[in-house]
């Protein structure tokens, strides 16, 4: 669906993470127009592949002229002598939305540090955590497969500069800096380490935390499951045939299953060795145990669920026809009003948000959403709400939203939710396929109450297809998708890893938000969004899926690369302390010889010989680290002009005085919050999470002019808890 048409698009340069921004823009309609692209990698190609192409000057000052938005990337030394200049533009064009992408920001006293794919993880933190807990720390840590810090920074560009256009901010100026959106993927240990409280991060040994969810054998390959309830955990062991060990004191209950956990796994792998992974899949979701078996990239080509969901379409790229991704959106827009441009100091400004959502991926999304100004009214059930609460997690994602309480099994709960929709431009919800329209409250019943309500559901495989029931967590269709079977050192067997999904598709969510807005306003169109996670990520994914069907389908190559060398981390003098260091250039690599004495003699030698030698780099490499901490390695590197970091640790991240520079902390009581992963000229809203329920009575009021007296009749019937 076309759901940005009319919406015009100038992209500068060659960088990945602009290429990602444009991309998505240009999968939902928008018409985006290159200047200068870059087309040197499949992935590059891929990218850009059907957009437009300025080459004469008069066609790029037109296209800047009529832009809606422009994306650069670059540091603030690539600008200074450039045509494309932020005062440049601004002479072209005053009222287009300019979104610059840089690694470390546009300001700051790293700004003009030099950085790759991998040394931004190091930088982050996220290959810190990136596979989970491990049982030997000398296994060094990794960055994901496909140029993820590009994704992860062009939809951070694409959320933040879709929202700057929605027209109440016109010239609007957004500064994502891809090291900051890599580490808010993190949001709870970045909370942890803010307020102090212990951080996950001081170590990567295991301590059972595959209690929650995890990865057995099976005969052809892998399956992970999530028995994380006591209910799931008595269903599952059913599943297996109610072994005898099931009533072993030792798994009963999850606590003791979490301490005495490689023996609980071992019993469970001898049962799972025995059945292929889609039977173990199978066997578990019918028994409402959250399963799926770890694919390949190659075998998510063909699905039932994305042939249903039409998913794929064909592209030609390096001379061939092959199945590109749409996008997770699942849209259908209906027909409705056009109304005006939200009012007042933030782009949602004046824009209710009816949240239904929990956990991870959806109140990520209404965080971003509540951050540009939006009214988002949380909607949690008695007792202990969101589990996020149960964590840091709600203390940075609650920011600046209201808390109501309904009991939506009492139909006055029901009748009150239906009334806030009636008053709402968005609702967002992730339950379980159908648990909505069982209320009630699904897209169809809602349309009565309020035509103009854009209605976002987000689910592990969409609403529709044969597959829409699976229950499904992010940390298990990561698995699924094969991001997990792909981070990885090629000896050690595949983890499940960070929760990478779910913060991930929380960008994407809050981008297809504002665009329905911004839809509505020019099209008068009210939109319908059955996102997939699923699809998300393969729609990341999209460099392993691309060179599987190029004839070179991708393997786990921890740190390794076929571009760069050396190209890989070290371990250093300090307790679980390691750098990560990139050579993009045959001067880059001169200069680390002239740093790293037992590379002193091999300052002649090309990417080719480089890689010949590549044993010998790396014993030398080795030993000069061995001897330093990781920041000190690491900041000699770089100011040599060799990209390098150290591999952070959250409360790092804390003390970091770019971050302090760039304002990125925010004050909390005694400690301090993360804030977005990027600047935007408007600011962004603040404000304390909301204690459970904290905001009813006032909504209630407020929103729906109900009487005290009212009020206090639903309380006694039970509707507010």
């Amino acid at each position: 669906m076309a759901l940005l048409a009319g919406f015009k698009v100038v992209q500068i340069g060659g960088g990945s993470a602009a290429a990602v921004c444009s991309r998505l823009m240009a999968d939902v309609g928008a018409q985006v127009t290159c200047i200068d692209p870059d087309a040197g990698t499949m992935l590059l190609a891929y990218l850009n592949r059907g957009k437009a192409v300025a080459a004469k000057a008069a066609e790029r000052h037109a296209s800047l002229a009529a832009a809606d938005l422009i994306v650069r990337e670059g540091q603030p030394k690539d600008w200074a002598a450039s045509p494309y200049g932020l005062a440049e533009l601004r002479r072209i064009n005053a009222s287009a939305t300019v979104v610059t992408i840089s690694p470390y920001g546009a300001t700051g006293p790293r700004a003009n540090d030099p950085a790759t794919d991998l040394t931004l993880f190091f930088a982050s933190g996220i290959s810190r955590q990136l596979l989970g807990q491990v049982d030997d720390l000398s296994e060094a840590p990794i960055r994901p497969v496909g140029e993820q810090s590009a994704f992860i920074g062009g939809l951070a560009a694409a959320c933040a500069g879709m929202h700057a256009s929605l027209g109440n901010q016109p010239g609007a100026a957004i500064d994502v800096s891809i090291h900051e959106a890599l580490a808010t993927l993190a949001m709870t240990e970045l909370a942890r380490a803010g307020l102090g409280h212990k951080s996950w991060d001081r170590k990567r040994l295991g301590d059972g935390n595959g209690a929650t969810v995890t990865i057995l054998p099976a005969s052809d390959g892998y399956a992970a499951i999530s028995p994380r309830e006591e209910k799931q955990w008595t269903s599952w062991l059913t599943a297996m045939d109610s072994p005898a060990w099931g009533t072993d004191p030792r798994f009963v209950p999850k606590a003791n299953r979490v301490k005495n956990w490689d023996a609980l796994h071992a019993l469970m792998s001898h049962w799972s060795w025995q059945h292929d992974k889609q039977w173990i899949a199978d066997t578990a979701q019918r028994a409402h145990v959250p399963s799926f078996p770890l694919r390949e990239v190659s075998e998510h080509l063909d699905t039932p669920q994305l042939r249903h969901r039409r998913y794929y379409r064909p592209s030609d790229l390096a001379g061939k026809t092959i199945q590109v991704p749409s996008t997770p959106f699942g849209l259908t827009v209906a027909a409705g009003r056009k109304q005006d441009a939200p009012k007042g100091p933030r782009p949602l400004s004046g824009v209710r948000v009816l949240d239904f959502s929990w956990v991870i991926a959806g109140p990520t999304t209404t965080r971003y959403l509540a951050a540009m100004g939006a009214e988002v009214i949380k909607v949690e059930a008695p007792g202990s709400g969101d589990p996020g609460r149960a964590t840091e997690l709600h203390t940075v994602l609650g920011q600046a939203k209201k808390s109501i309480v309904l009991d939506l099994k009492k139909p006055r709960a029901v009748e009150v939710a239906r009334a806030l929709a009636g008053k709402s431009d968005i609702l967002i919800e992730n339950y379980a396929t159908g648990v909505m329209d069982r209320l009630g409250l699904g897209a169809e019943a809602l349309k009565a109450v309020n035509p103009d309500l854009i209605y976002i559901s987000a689910s592990g495989m969409g609403r529709t297809g044969p597959e829409a029931k699976a229950v499904a967590y992010g940390t298990l269709l990561q698995c699924y998708a094969g991001f997990a079977g792909l981070n990885r050192h090629p000896e050690v067997a595949p983890r499940v890893g960070f929760a990478w999904c779910d913060p991930m598709c929380g960008l994407m969510l809050a981008f297809v938000a504002a665009a329905a807005i911004w839809h509505r306003q020019h099209e008068g169109g009210v939109a319908r969004v059955d996102f997939s996670m699923i699809e998300a990520m393969l729609w990341t994914m999209a460099e392993p899926l691309v060179a599987t069907q190029l004839g070179t389908p991708p393997k786990p190559m921890g740190n390794d690369s076929t571009r760069h060398a050396p190209h890989g981390v070290w371990r250093c003098a300090g307790d679980d302390d390691w750098i990560g260091v990139v050579v993009r250039s045959d001067a880059e690599w001169q200069a680390l010889c002239g740093i790293v004495p037992g590379l002193s003699g091999m300052a002649a030698r090309d990417l080719g010989q480089r890689i010949e030698v590549r044993t010998a780099i790396d014993a030398a490499l080795a030993a000069w680290a061995a001897a330093q901490s990781a920041s000190t390695a690491a900041d000699s590197l770089v100011r040599a002009g060799i990209p390098a970091a150290a591999l952070a640790r959250y409360g790092d991240l804390v003390k970091n005085p770019h971050l302090a520079a760039r304002d990125f902390w925010e004050a909390h009581g005694a400690g301090v919050l993360p804030g977005l992963p990027w600047r935007a000229s408007f600011g962004r809203a603040t404000g304390s999470a909301p204690a459970l329920g904290a905001d009813t009575d006032q909504v209630l009021a407020n929103v729906l002019g109900l009487s005290q007296e009212r009020i206090a009749e639903l309380r006694t019937s039970g509707a507010l808890g």
